[in-house]
């Protein structure tokens, strides 16, 4: 060990010593209202303010914000983990730099969106054609930089979560963990299937993020849960896919339940199609829109809070290994409930993460 992470250890079994969890939230300290520095810290959350494809409702890149803002509102202590509040979760300033691209891009995007809808006229053309190869060369710059930020902290042996945006922004972690396991699943919680090839015109749309991640040989599989919208496509790609993707609709998984299946058979099918190490991508629309009425593409339906903690819960007891995860598209809205739940999610996954890498201990 070097003589920085000795001092970091120290720090930290100091700041542990004296930190009282079932004080008032720090405001003024990191995530959650905890002491630890990245340094100190087992995960680190990298935030992407990133939304600029988005189709229907904009706010999403202030996601990281907001979830920040409400985290400290939370209770740190876990029943079903012990001393969950030590591991140490930090986040990583926000880059304002990447949310002004987003928004400038994002303002040009819309109205070449509407340009679209409106049958592309050729008056128009000249401003708009060259848009998508613009927007597409800054989605590939923003992997690249995402990547290089990844394998910096999984180098250090770092647990790693992407807290977007939109969700097109977490594709760099995927490609960083493709570098370091031979194969991996993704098992994707969404209201949206998300398979579509550069939706309208964007290489890297929000609705492209699993036919992207789909082109890197080590994703193994790709389980969809909490799926209700979706093209005809999609599915069909899903179906010629041999096997590759299951996709869980929402509406079957309901019948099943309501014909007398339980939620703990249904995650039983569910994690039955994933490989032994899974990332997990975690779209909050895949949460009944109850939940977080301000997100980009809310859909009537999806799991409740603990169904999607009890499916989480499931996947590290069987077994499995949680390699990183994301968690997009929250968006403040006009109230602080949306990023309240967002927060409560973010720390189930680090924690849990943790938990399935024997960096916590679960009870």
């Amino acid at each position: 060990m070097s003589t920085q992470q000795n001092q970091s250890t120290n720090s930290k079994q100091q700041k542990i010593a004296t930190f009282d969890p079932n004080g008032v939230g720090d405001v003024n300290g990191g995530l959650f209202g905890l002491p630890f520095t990245i340094e100190e810290s087992e995960v680190v959350l990298i935030p992407v303010p990133w939304e600029v494809t988005v189709s229907y409702s904009a706010g999403t890149a202030a996601g990281p914000q907001a979830i920040k803002e409400a985290s400290p509102q939370l209770d740190l202590f876990d029943p079903a983990i012990k001393d969950a509040w030590k591991l140490g979760i930090a986040m990583e300033e926000i880059s304002e730099e990447w949310a002004a691209v987003s928004e400038n891009l994002r303002q040009r995007a819309e109205n070449y969106i509407n340009w679209l809808e409106d049958g592309s006229p050729e008056t128009d053309r000249a401003e708009f054609e060259n848009l998508p190869e613009e927007v597409t060369e800054k989605g590939e710059e923003l992997l690249h930089w995402l990547k290089a930020k990844a394998n910096h902290y999984l180098d250090q042996g770092k647990l790693v979560g992407v807290v977007g945006g939109d969700h097109s922004t977490p594709l760099g972690l995927m490609h960083a963990l493709a570098e370091r396991h031979e194969e991996y699943g993704i098992l994707q919680v969404d209201a949206h299937a998300d398979l579509r090839d550069a939706y309208e015109g964007f290489k890297y749309s929000h609705a492209s993020i699993m036919f992207n991640a789909l082109q890197l040989p080590q994703v193994k599989k790709l389980v969809q849960v909490g799926i209700r919208d979706i093209c005809q496509a999609e599915d069909e790609l899903a179906n010629q896919s041999n096997g590759r993707v299951a996709i869980f609709y929402d509406s079957v998984l309901k019948e099943n339940m309501y014909e007398g299946d339980s939620w703990k058979k249904e995650c039983k099918k569910i994690i039955a199609q994933l490989p032994q190490k899974v990332y997990i991508s975690f779209d909050i629309d895949g949460l009944d829109p109850k939940l977080c009425p301000a997100t980009g593409t809310p859909v009537p339906g999806g799991l409740e809070f603990e169904e999607a903690v009890y499916l989480i819960k499931a996947l590290v007891r069987s077994g499995r290994e949680i390699i990183g995860f994301d968690l997009c598209e929250v968006a403040p809205g006009d109230s602080e409930w949306n990023g309240n739940v967002g927060a409560r999610l973010l720390y189930k996954l680090c924690n849990w993460m943790a938990v399935s890498q024997n960096r916590l201990e679960a009870q």
